[in-house]
C-alpha cells in the first residue's frame, strides 16, 4: 500500500481553493469570502465526535467576539448534509456557518490527517469509513495562510479564547505570519 502523508500549508502562501455547500448559508467559496481580517476555518471530525461538539459549542458561544474582530468563522466536515444537520441541531447556533461534504482529497490538500473507522463511538454514533482529523486555520483576505494547526487526534486543540487574544495582538502589532522559511537549513 502506498502511503501519502499530508503536507503542511505554508504561511504567506496561497491556500488551496475551497468551495463547499453549507446547511443554511449557500455555497461557501473561500476565494469570495471577503472577511475584513481573516476567515477562520475550523475543520472537525464529524457528528460521531463528542469532543468536536464541545469544541464547536465553544466557538458558537464566542461567535460574536470572533466576528467583532473582522473574522468570519466557518466549520467544515466531510459529513453528509444529514449528519451535519444533526450536529447543527446539537449546537443550536443558527448563525454559525456549517459546511459539509468535504472530499477527503481536499482535506488532505489542507494538510489534514485522515483516519479510518473504528466503529461506533462512545456516544453510540458510527464513524464514517474514512474522515479527516481536526484543523484550525486563519486565512487572510488575499487567500494566504496566516495561522494553521492540525491534529492527528481530536484532543488538545487551540482554545478559541487564546486564539482571539492572538488575533488581537496580530492586528494591533501588524504581526506577520510566521513559519514561512522553506529554504535549506
Amino acid at each position: 500500500m502506498t502511503t501519502i502523508a499530508p503536507r503542511p500549508l505554508m504561511p504567506r502562501q496561497a491556500v488551496p481553493p475551497l468551495q463547499l455547500p453549507t446547511l443554511d448559508h449557500g455555497l461557501f467559496d473561500l476565494a469570495a469570502d471577503a472577511a475584513p481580517n481573516f476567515t477562520l476555518l475550523v475543520f472537525y471530525r464529524g457528528l460521531h465526535c463528542p469532543i468536536c461538539l464541545k469544541y464547536l459549542l465553544e466557538l458558537g458561544r464566542l461567535q460574536a467576539d470572533v466576528e467583532q474582530r473582522g473574522v468570519k468563522p466557518i466549520v467544515l466536515s466531510g459529513d453528509t448534509p444529514e449528519r451535519a444537520r444533526a450536529m447543527a441541531d446539537k449546537l443550536k447556533a443558527p448563525g454559525l456557518r456549517m459546511a459539509h461534504s468535504l472530499p477527503l482529497d481536499q482535506a488532505r490538500a489542507w494538510g489534514l490527517y485522515i483516519s479510518s473507522s473504528r466503529g461506533t463511538t462512545s456516544i453510540g454514533i458510527e464513524e464514517p469509513a474514512l474522515f479527516s482529523e481536526p484543523g484550525v486555520f486563519l486565512v487572510r483576505p488575499d487567500g494566504t495562510l496566516y495561522y494553521g494547526a492540525v491534529q492527528t487526534m481530536p484532543f488538545a486543540r487551540p482554545h478559541f479564547d487564546e486564539l482571539l487574544a492572538a488575533i488581537d495582538f496580530a492586528l494591533a502589532k501588524a504581526y506577520p505570519a510566521r513559519g514561512e522559511y522553506a529554504a535549506a537549513v
